[in-house]
């Protein structure tokens, strides 16, 4: 059990259930549900849960966690964090990779220099579930008024073994998958008490 494992165990989190987009479908995958909450240093757990058959699903072998790039083209688990106009997206892959961008407004920004991000990325697998944990380390970087509304979108991209994608989030807005959209940051999270 890696040290996210043991801190999901350590608050209550909100758990969601992502839908599907219209426009994509899965034959093997019954469902994704996602869950986050914060640690006591204002950092951020979460869990992602794939059910279906996993054999058929293109999910790579895990390595040592490292950055990576256009990990969002194969199966990957995303979050999205913003604060008014401003936002930031984080990228886990279950081969340990992660990326983060930080973006002013709708699409205008670019990749987190640095690996002071430096998640903790945990893996399960078995026949009908696989489960991808990280833990991020937001104090390291993103500073949060205590008034701030923090809102979240929560999404996966899952490759299937034919190269067939699906997309799930909270939240899809009109036309095609756009988990930049404001509309897919469905979920405010509250701040933890700064005491805890």
């Amino acid at each position: 059990m890696g040290q996210t494992a043991a801190i999901m165990t350590q608050f209550t989190p909100y758990m969601t259930v992502l839908t599907c987009h219209p426009e994509t479908s899965s034959r093997w995958v019954h469902g994704v549900e996602a869950r986050v909450g914060w640690t006591g240093r204002r950092s951020l757990a979460l869990r992602y849960s794939i059910e279906g058959d996993i054999a058929r699903l293109r999910i790579p072998p895990p390595q040592p966690t490292r950055r990576g790039e256009g990990l969002w083209q194969h199966t990957c688990f995303e979050v999205f964090l913003s604060v008014k106009q401003s936002y930031w997206e984080f990228n886990f892959s279950p081969s340990g990779e992660w990326a983060a961008y930080a973006f002013k407004s709708y699409r205008d920004g670019g990749r987190i220099e640095g690996d002071r991000l430096d998640p903790e990325i945990t893996v399960r697998s078995a026949a009908n579930n696989f489960e991808l944990e990280a833990f991020v380390r937001l104090d390291r970087f993103l500073s949060i008024t205590p008034q701030a509304k923090l809102r979240l979108g929560l999404s996966a991209v899952v490759e299937e073994n034919d190269g067939a994608v699906s997309y799930w989030a909270l939240k899809h807005p009109p036309g095609k998958p756009d988990f930049h959209h404001p509309d897919s940051f469905a979920l405010e999270l509250a701040l933890p008490d700064k005491s805890a």
